[in-house]
Formats: structure tokens, sequence, C-alpha cells
């Protein structure tokens, strides 16, 4: 759903080589193997130290002295049996890299790297070099000079409807004024169902110049006809050749990809600094500068300031960034190679298929906000002592270690981020310590459709629960976090803040979302602020990633900022009137509600619940009413099948119904020649003019539609399906249909603001109401009878679910000659499937662990950090686009010298009354309290019955909730949120925080 499926066919032909095997390496690896190249090749014959483990999730203490690929090999094949992983197990030379589309190199020499980028640049060979050091990193690119990029974004063409086209020299098109066209200078488009100027339908694409929202310029129309109506636009994505200059070349004249603009100065220096790295290690027999030694970076110091003096292209040098290069320069940190890896396996990915802009030339990135706050570190602090964790002391130091072991968090979501999470927190040895614990929870047990990008998870996996499996594959690859993951399948929300309680918030030091929805993270987010814990926030969707750090009275929370909601599709737009396969998908998603799931669950309502009719009907409307009971009455009696032939009877009556009946009512209703009450033609965009459909048995869309639906009936029923097609065909075929007669009289709402031809209760007849019930069989009398609702499962290709819907959905695109779409696309929509692909997930995931890095480093005695030390992220992969920006802070509401934000708030530490509250707010700072409420009920208001609030203002907090909801407080609650309205000695509104009541110790 990221790539397209050209761009999947092309990958299952490349062959990649990642040279290097350390934590970077398998990162890029196992991202590539989940995006499914053809094969993988792994080089790197050498032995497995104990320092590998400290960022290498498929190294164990027991693989130390064996060659590194060979023991991944293994390992990363498990993640997709259809990518054939092998080691290349001869000298690394440029005739054992001439048989692939990609090779990656990590960790080798630079004279090394200049040999095999030389031979792929003339050979046409992609060529990608990456190294991480610590907080430092960098990601290269040479594509040779005519690498052709088919798409550049992976954004879906932009398509709308043409209201005019002017027959100008500029030939400004306009849109209806309902869309913005969204369109940019340089881009494409071209036409299909232009009237009068017809000579642009199916046009060789034309270049936009864009003139406004509503308006682009295609250049000059004067020799085309004159334009008279309709007509759509869709941008064409025109391919584009990109040339790359080899790696030596690159070397003397770079060209930098910015990831932070705060850091305009830095790649400069790092790209310096790098090559002064491999200059020391090439001068001492490959080993690279000690970390915290002091002579080793005076020496990379030297060498850094001997290269700039010979670049063409010198730069200012900081000897305190290099100082800090070279003490990191053995560092080997996950989330740093978690957010390279991402990066550089999407570029393979790029190189494989064309799909998306790569890095052109090179891209740096550091974290050095990352450090701990008054950090100084001694060589003898950094290091290494034998331990699995040096790559990231000779960074951090053994101080910092001891925090990380020490420290406790709790992870909501195990899907795809939370694998990488939890991977990164074992790597980092997060919770390791006697004090450490990690909490996770996720009620969701793992699909199929999970393991190409839920890398913890294997296929014998399917059906057990998420949190469980991801801590005990993580517990493999790190045996020192073995017990110390605590697994949940509860819900993080209101029905269960008995476990997720004081005490268990008093345990932690903070929370991480990885989770799918806004109305868990909000709720999260709430419990954070009411706790003062720091929330770490990350969602992806496809290449695009962001990241959000909260830290009490430093930032904003999540939710005091939100996305502007989904624009939902008009009612009469889906009933009535579609002009895109979207709405007709919606429609056939309904559809498929509406037949197979509701009335079946009505049926088993009807069946079970006593006094159906008089109880759980008397709330609802008489349309809905009338709705309900026909379709128990069809369902239970008119229409119930005997046999599965009876199936495909029924299925073929609802499709004459829906494809033919329907078609022709609106069409009597609205004939195509008929005008508004403007005297505009009622059929005029985005208004389509539909026509109906006679059925046809040799027609497969139909017969599709036929297998389908006649299958999920008999699944309501609990009868055998069939795919036998000429059966269906032979039995559908031979259904007499009775000729449809439209009616006048019938209401349809031509537009959202028609509510004269909206359905209505008034418009029921009563007496049809009391027939259906009359016609009911009695519930007595079908003791054990229940139907089975078809609950949509979007996974199963077995279930027909998808397959009714692709064809329902497309039989009514023909109805409005809307372009149909295949099986593919309407899963995705209808599924609501949010495209999602491991090298976002892996940056995205480092991402956030970088900032956990800060909050645990965040003080130093009475210091603590600011908040420009933290970053947001933004990334989009495919452009690529790289921003990281400081938090916001929270907003402060201010009365008189009294300033707050969102997260402060008054405490009492008992039961108090109301007018103990009160007297406190008028006494201290003049404030008249006007409501009071808590748990969504109101306490006491100014405007409440006088009696009343004057008895309420004695009782306390707990006594009025028990009076109000006739029941105590649950034990697990000893605080009550009281939220107030206030105004001031003036009568003015006031904004007071929260109170938060303790009516428990």
């Amino acid at each position: 759903y990221v790539l397209g499926i050209e761009a999947m066919r092309k990958m299952s032909a490349s062959n990649v080589l990642i040279v290097g095997l350390k934590g970077l390496g398998c990162e890029i690896a196992k991202n590539v193997i989940l995006a499914g190249v053809k094969s993988v090749s792994l080089y790197d014959p050498e032995e497995v130290q104990i320092a590998d483990l400290s960022s290498q999730f498929y190294l164990t203490k027991g693989d130390i002295g064996k060659p590194r690929a060979e023991v991944s090999a293994p390992r990363l094949a498990e993640l997709n049996q259809y990518v054939p992983v092998s080691v290349l197990d001869k000298e690394l030379t440029v005739d054992a890299i001439s048989g692939f589309k990609c090779v990656v190199v990590t960790d080798i020499s630079l004279e090394k790297k200049l040999e095999l980028s030389e031979y792929a640049h003339k050979n046409g060979i992609c060529f990608i070099s990456t190294e991480t050091r610590g907080l430092f990193g960098y990601v290269f690119n040479d594509f040779g000079e005519k690498f052709v990029v088919e798409d550049t974004n992976g954004e879906q063409p932009l398509s709308g409807m043409v209201a005019s086209i002017e027959q100008s020299p500029e030939g400004v098109v306009t849109c209806l004024d309902e869309t913005r066209h969204g369109l940019e200078d340089g881009q494409f488009v071209t036409f299909t169902e232009i009237k009068g100027m017809t000579e642009l339908n199916g046009c060789e694409p034309r270049k936009v110049t864009v003139l406004g929202p509503y308006t682009f310029s295609i250049g000059d129309t004067t020799s085309l006809g004159t334009y008279v109506s309709g007509g759509l636009f869709q941008q064409a994505k025109i391919p584009s050749q990109i040339s790359f200059a080899s790696f030596k070349d690159a070397l003397e004249n770079p060209e930098f990809l910015f990831s932070d603009f705060a850091k305009f100065d830095r790649p400069a220096q790092l790209h310096v600094g790098f090559q002064a790295l491999h200059a020391f290690s090439k001068a001492n027999s490959g080993k690279k500068p000690r970390p915290g030694n002091n002579e080793d970076a005076a020496e990379i110091i030297r060498l850094a300031n001997e290269i700039n003096n010979k670049w063409s292209q010198k730069t200012e040098l900081s000897d305190e960034l290099l100082t800090k290069l070279s003490y990191q320069a053995t560092g080997d940190i996950p989330p740093m190679n978690g957010v390279l890896g991402g990066i550089a396996a999407q570029e393979v990915l790029k190189a494989c298929t064309g799909k998306f802009s790569p890095i052109h030339n090179f891209m740096y990135f550091d974290a050095l906000e990352c450090l701990p706050l008054g950090f100084k570190p001694t060589e003898a602090d950094l290091a290494p002592s034998g331990s699995r964790y040096d790559g990231q002391i000779a960074v951090f130091g053994r101080d910092f270690q001891a925090k990380v072991a020490n420290h406790r968090e709790f992870l909501v979501g195990s899907g795809a981020i939370g694998c990488e999470m939890l991977k990164n927190w074992a790597m980092m040895g997060l919770a390791t310590g006697p004090k450490g614990t990690i909490h996770v929870t996720d009620m969701d047990t793992i699909e199929k459709s999970n393991l190409n990008r839920q890398f913890l998870f294997r296929p014998k996996d399917v059906g057990s629960l998420k949190s469980v499996t991801a801590a005990a594959a993580v517990s493999e690859m790190n045996p020192d976090i073995a017990g110390k993951i605590v697994t949940r399948e509860d819900r993080v929300g209101p029905a269960t803040e008995n476990i997720y309680n004081d005490e268990f918030f008093d345990g932690l030091d903070g929370v991480t979302n990885a989770l799918d929805n806004v109305e868990t993270r909000r709720y999260v987010d709430s419990r954070c602020v009411f706790y003062k814990k720091p929330l770490l926030e990350s969602g992806t969707l496809g290449t695009k990633g962001n990241t959000q750090v909260v830290v009490p009275y430093l930032t904003e929370s999540y939710s005091a900022s939100s996305d502007p909601p989904e624009k939902s599709i008009p009612m009469c737009t889906l009933k009535n009137f579609p002009n895109a396969i979207e709405h007709t998908i919606q429609w056939a998603r309904d559809l498929f509600a509406g037949l197979f799931v509701q009335p079946a669950e009505n049926v088993n309502a009807y069946l079970t619940t006593p006094d159906f009719i008089e109880t759980s009907l008397s709330k609802n409307g008489e349309v809905e009413k009338l709705q309900t009971l026909t379709s128990v009455r069809d369902y239970l009696a008119t229409d119930k099948p005997l046999t599965f032939d009876d199936c495909i009877v029924w299925a073929r009556k609802r499709f004459e119904e829906l494809y033919y009946n329907t078609i022709s009512q609106l069409l009597f209703n609205f004939p195509k020649d008929s005008v508004t009450s403007t005297g505009q033609l009622f059929w005029s965009p985005p208004k389509r003019s539909p026509d109906a459909i006679r059925f046809d048995a040799t027609n497969s869309l139909h017969i599709d539609f036929i297998l389908s639906a006649a299958n999920l009936h008999a699944f309501n029923y609990g009868l055998k399906g069939s795919v036998d097609r000429e059966h269906v065909k032979t039995v559908a075929a031979a259904v007499k249909v009775p000729e449809f007669t439209p009616k006048s009289g019938v209401k349809i709402q031509a537009n959202e603001n028609d509510t004269a031809n909206a359905d209505s209760d008034a418009d029921v007849n009563v007496d049809s109401i009391n027939s259906i019930i009359e016609s009911l069989p009695d519930p007595a009398s079908l003791a054990g009878v229940r139907l089975v609702p078809a609950d949509f499962e979007k996974d199963d290709d077995s279930n027909f679910h998808i397959d009714f819907i692709t064809a329902a959905s497309n039989l009514r695109a023909t109805n409005y000659d809307i372009s149909p779409a295949d099986r593919f696309h309407t899963k995705q929509i209808a599924g609501k499937i949010i495209p999602a692909i491991a090298t976002t997930t892996s940056l995205v995931a480092g991402l956030v662990c970088l900032e956990l890095y800060k909050i645990i480093g965040s003080e130093c005695g009475d210091e603590k950090r600011i908040i420009d030390d933290y970053k947001n992220g933004f990334v989009n992969l495919a452009l690529p686009f790289f921003a990281f920006s400081e938090p916001i802070p929270p907003v402060k509401h201010k009365y008189g010298d009294i300033e707050f934000s969102d997260w402060d708030s008054f405490a009492f530490d008992h039961d108090v009354t109301l007018q103990e509250v009160m007297d406190y707010f008028m006494s201290k700072y003049k404030i008249e309290v006007e409501v009071i409420s808590a748990n969504s009920s109101m306490l006491y208001s100014t405007f409440m019955d006088k009696k009343k609030s004057e008895t309420r203002k004695s009782m306390t907090v707990t006594e009025i909730l028990k009076s109000i909801s006739h029941k105590d407080l649950p034990e697990h609650v000893k605080t009550v949120v009281l939220v107030m309205s206030c105004c001031d000695e003036d009568g003015e509104d006031v904004e007071v925080p929260d109170i938060h009541v303790r009516v428990r110790k």
C-alpha cells in the first residue's frame, strides 16, 4: 500500500548486497528483507565481539568468535520466507558486487568504499554508504548518472472536476468551488469527459501554472474547440532523470540534505570529521579513537584541519565538535542505528524501484542534545569493560547507563512501532537494573498481515497476544531484560482505571505511546497530565512519520493541539449522487453492514431480548423502527433461505433492486434533462447522471456480485456456500424478476439542505409498523435459532467480504460512469488500512528513543533541561524531508499575579465540602465559584434549585457523588477532579486550573 504494485514488481527482481553486519547493517537488512526484494546477500566475515551486542539484535553471547554474517543470516531469513538471505563468502572485490542492483556498505575502510563505489558508478550499480559513530551518522547515495525517478512523492495523483476552461493563450482552468485543486507549479495534468474542447480528452500531459486555489493555467488553448461543460482533470506523474556524482567526486564537491536547519554549519564539519576518523583508523591499523581520550581527540583535530586545508570548499571547524566525534567514534547506539538504518533502507528501495526521490549525495545527522545534562566525561567513565553495553557507555558513560537500567517505562501498544521500541529498549539495557521495569499492554492478537512490519512476530505466532510475544522475543535478544517486562492485555481507558491506578502511575518514570487511534492517545495524554509524567508520542503514515515529546510543565500536552477532522462524505452524495470511486466504495461498505451484519443482529436481538419491541425499539424514531422490523421480518420469515440456491435467488433480487430499480426511480424523479429552479441542468457537476444496469449472466462483474452476496447470505444462516461460478450463473439467469415501474411521490433528497425530501418519522404509517409486528413469528417458537453476523474482516481472502464490496462498488461505479477500482485499492479504502512500511517505523522509533535519552538525563543537581533541548520530528522519507523543531510550550493562563497552564492544579488533601472550596477561592483570590462539576456530573451551580444548592454546599465531594450515582466511589479512586467555572468581582469569567481533591489516602 506504500510502494504500489509496480514498485513491488521491480523490487522482486532486485538483488541487494549489505556489507557490514553490526547494528546498522543488521537494521538495514531487516528493513529491506521485510519490504520484499528478490534476495539479500550479507558480507561480514569478522568475528562477533561482545561490543557488537550493543546494538546488533540478532547476535548473542554464544555467537562470540563466529563470523557476523554467518550467524546473522538465518535469523534475518526468518523475517520473510519469500526473500532468500545468503552470505557472500568470497573476498569483497569489484567482481563480487557485479550481480547486484544495489550495494550498501557500512563499517569498512574509506579506501574499500572508494574502490567499490567507482566500479558501481561505471557499471550501473546503485551504491549507498552509511555509518553511525555514537550520536553522529550519515547516508550517501550514488545511483549513477542517469537514474530515473518514476514518482517523486508517492502521493495519489490529484484529480478534480472542471467548471470551465478559457480559450486563450493562458488556457485558464477553473475547478468547481467545492474542493481546492491542490496542484503545484510544474506538475502536469491530463483531462477526460470534457465537452466542447474535446482535444483535451486523453491529451498529452500539460504543464501547470497555479493561479489560485481553484484555478490553474495549462498553456495555449486558442487552437482548440470552445469549452461547453463538464470534465475531469487528473495529475500525470512524469518520470524525471537525476545524475549522481560518484563517491570520490562527492567527497570533494558534496551536496548536503539538511536534516536540521538549527545545525546549518554541522554537515560540512562532519564531512571533514568522518574523513578524519577514517584517516586515523588507516594510520592505526584499523583502530578507532579511544572513548574520552584527549590524545586521540587531538590527533582527530589535527587530521581534520589537514584535510580541511586541502579541501576546495574549506569550512570553519569546531574543536569541541570534533572532540565529541572522536570521543564517540566507538559508540554504537541502537536508536541512531534505527534512524540511519530506516533512512538507508528506504534509499535501497528507491534504488530498486525508482519510486520516491532519493537523497542526492550526503545527509548528515547528529543528536548531541541527547548527552546528559552537565555531562563531563572522563576516559575512565567511557572506557570499555567487556560489557554488552560498551557501545552505549562509550557515549553516555557508566553513571548514565545505570540510570537507563533503573528506568521505569510504560509502553502502550506493541504493534509496529511498539516492536521497534521494545527492540531498542532491550539493546539499550532499559529497565535491566534492580529498580527497572517495563510495562507493556496490547489487547490485540497477531494477524498474518502484521508480519511485514511488526518484525518481532513470526507465522507461528499468529493468534497469540502481541504484548506477550513481543516481550518474549526481545528477552531472547537481551536476556538481561527477561523478567523485567510486565505484559498486559488490558485496554488503557476509563474502564481500566482500577488497573492503571495511582499506584501504577506512581511506579513509572514515563509513558510511551505506540498507538493507532487518536482517542486512546488523548486519554493516555490526560493521565500523563494528571500524574505529571513525561509522554513520548509518535505515528506513521506510509513514508511519513512524526514524533512529539511531552514534558510536564515544559511543553504543551498532546491534546493541546489537534489535526482538523477528516472531511466526511455527505449522505445524499453516498445515497444518490456519487462522483468518485471513494463514494461508491463507502456505499458498498455500508451496504455490506446493511445486508450481512445489522439484519442478523436485529434478528438475534428479537429472538433473545424479552419485550424487544417495547424495550429495545422504544427509543428509536419511526423510520428506524420500521427499517429494523422490516429486516427482522425479511430475514426471519419472508426471505429465509433453505438452500444455497435460495441465497443465489436472493442475491439476484438484490442486484435488480440496487442497480436497476433504484437508479430507474432516481431518473424518474430527476430526468436527465431536468433543470433546477435557477435554470441550470440538474445533472451538472459534481452530480453525474446515472444509467440503470440490466443483469447479464455473461458479465463476470455481475456474477462476482451474485456469488459473493449469495455466500455471505448463506453464512448468515449457517448454510454451506459454493464457488461454482457456472452453477451460480445458471441459477441467477433463471430467476424471474418482476418488471419495475417507478412510482410517483417517492422522496429523494437533491442535496444536504433539501430537508423537505429527507426521510421523516411523520411519513411512516403506524399501521404498516403494526402489520409487520403481527407478521413476526413468536420468538418462543424459534428457541435456539440464531443468525451469524458477518463481522467485517478485511484480511481473510476466503470470506467474500472484500469480494462483495469490490463487486458492489464497481457495479455502482458502472451506474455512474466512474472508473472502477481493483480489489487491492478497494480493500485499502473499505478496510481503512493505514499504509505502513518498516523503514519509517524504524526511523520514528529511533527518534523517540533519542528523546527518551534526554528525559532520562534531564537533570543535573538543580539544573534541568530547557525546552530547546527537545525535538519534535516531522519526516517524509519519500521526498525526502526532515524537520525538527522545539516543542511548543504550554499555553499560560493568567489571573492577577497567578500564571498557570494545563499542567497546574489546586490540591486539597482531604474530602472537602463545596463550601470549603468556595470559601478558599473567595478569601484568597476574590473569585466566586459559579459551577462545579466532576465525573461528567454537575455538583453545584448558581442556577440550581436554591434548596439543593445550599444542601450540597455543606456536603463533601464523595457524599454528593454518591447522592447522584446512588453508589460509592470505586475503591481504586483516591482523587476526584473538580472542574469549575468562576467569575471575578466584576462578573468577568475567570479560568482556573482543575482542583484535585484527595478523597482517600
